[in-house]
């Protein structure tokens, strides 16, 4: 059972909507049980880190996707559900994440040159970092995906499978053992995103 964690944040319905495209049927629960039985789980975000990351620890969901990840359950991050996996995130201030990715979440603004716009919205190309990561077995280096962001992945190189270019190298994914994340939108990534997550779905 693949299940999508509700937790008051999210594009939850369209990633059901995608998975229920590519033959893979997704559960929508903030039920503890129903995720901690889960074969795979994806935690998706949008909007602010401090108000997403209190809003799982309020609901005690933190450490279920904490206990899932120490058990060896295949988990996704998205977006902002990938940031949330990270150590700190360093927007508006510094919060603490689930630290299953080792490595912070840094401002945009400052990193990248001053004329490009913030946040980072559109499609740019995947550049693959090391070995092929399993999530990416169908699609090819070089394919675009959607993002939307203000802020990225930083001092992750040992987890870094994917980065894109917008004025400077930014991290696009990561993944550390039976733990990923995908800072763009798959589900909204078209072909791209739908074999992202067709990979995803076979990842052992």
């Amino acid at each position: 059972m693949l299940v999508i964690v509700d937790y008051g944040v999210g594009n939850l319905f369209s990633l059901k909507s995608s998975f229920a495209f590519i033959g893979e049927e997704a559960v929508v629960s903030g039920d503890k049980d129903i995720i901690e039985s889960a074969d795979r789980i994806i935690l998706p975000g949008v909007g602010a880190f401090a108000d997403a990351i209190k809003k799982l620890r309020d609901t005690g969901l933190d450490k279920v996707v904490c206990d899932c990840a120490a058990k060896g359950t295949p988990i996704m991050g998205i977006c902002l559900g990938m940031q949330l996996l990270f150590e700190t995130s360093k927007e508006y201030g510094e919060h603490k994440g689930l630290g299953l990715i080792k490595g912070d979440i840094v401002p945009m603004e400052g990193a990248i040159p001053a004329d490009l716009k913030i946040p980072h919205i559109g499609w740019n190309a995947l550049k693959f970092v090391g070995e092929k990561h399993p999530i990416f077995k169908h699609i090819n280096d070089g394919d675009h995906a959607y993002f939307v962001h203000s802020y990225y992945g930083d001092n992750c190189d040992k987890s870094l499978i994917a980065t894109t270019e917008y004025g400077e190298i930014l991290t696009a994914a990561v993944a550390d053992g039976n733990v990923c994340g995908c800072q763009f939108h798959p589900e909204k990534s078209g072909k791209t995103g739908l074999n992202i997550l067709r990979g995803f779905c076979e990842w052992k």
